[in-house]
């Protein structure tokens, strides 16, 4: 072919874009469901003491999203509310199985903040930040190896460390 057949060819029409399904979570009961239009705003891991707190964990993970995007599907009349005015900020959950469903904060009124847990795909967003990282609690797990707990299968913990003995004088 020669280049200035290629400028004869016909134009090839774009394709469209398909737009992609919403992200949709629910709590642990199942009474409560929710979808937010994908990708989501942002996600970051929260190591506050009141996220801790909140979820009974060493962090919580969340989603951030528009208000706007962010639609109850189902079960909106089982939604509690606990404001905390200190804070000014309120938490949403399940008043049946208690799951944590919404964070808001009075200084971003047009996001609402959703534990990444409750989702069962993908929201465009992975959690990249860590806000408050100071408040990191020793026993949280950071990464370090694990190996599999001999005769628990699907068990695994972490060896302690060996300690080093320096009292071994005259040994080999």
């Amino acid at each position: 072919m020669f280049p200035e057949d290629e400028d004869l060819s016909p134009a090839k029409k774009p394709k469209p874009v398909a737009l992609a399904k919403p992200a949709a979570g629910q709590c642990l009961c199942g009474k409560i469901r929710f979808e937010i239009d994908v990708p989501a705003r942002w996600a970051w891991h929260d190591h506050t003491a009141a996220s801790r707190r909140a979820h009974g964990a060493a962090y919580a993970t969340y989603v951030g999203s528009w208000r706007k995007r962010f639609r109850i599907t189902q079960g909106e009349s089982e939604l509690s509310r606990y404001e905390d005015p200190k804070t000014k900020t309120a938490r949403s959950f399940c008043a049946n199985c208690g799951t944590p469903i919404a964070y808001e904060r009075a200084r971003s009124p047009h996001m609402v903040n959703i534990p990444r847990a409750l989702f069962s795909g993908r929201t465009g967003r992975q959690p990249l930040y860590h806000i408050a990282i100071e408040e990191l609690q020793e026993w949280a797990y950071t990464g370090e190896p694990l190996v599999p707990l001999k005769g628990y299968p699907g068990v695994v913990w972490q060896r302690s460390k060996k300690k080093k003995r320096g009292d071994r004088e005259g040994m080999f």
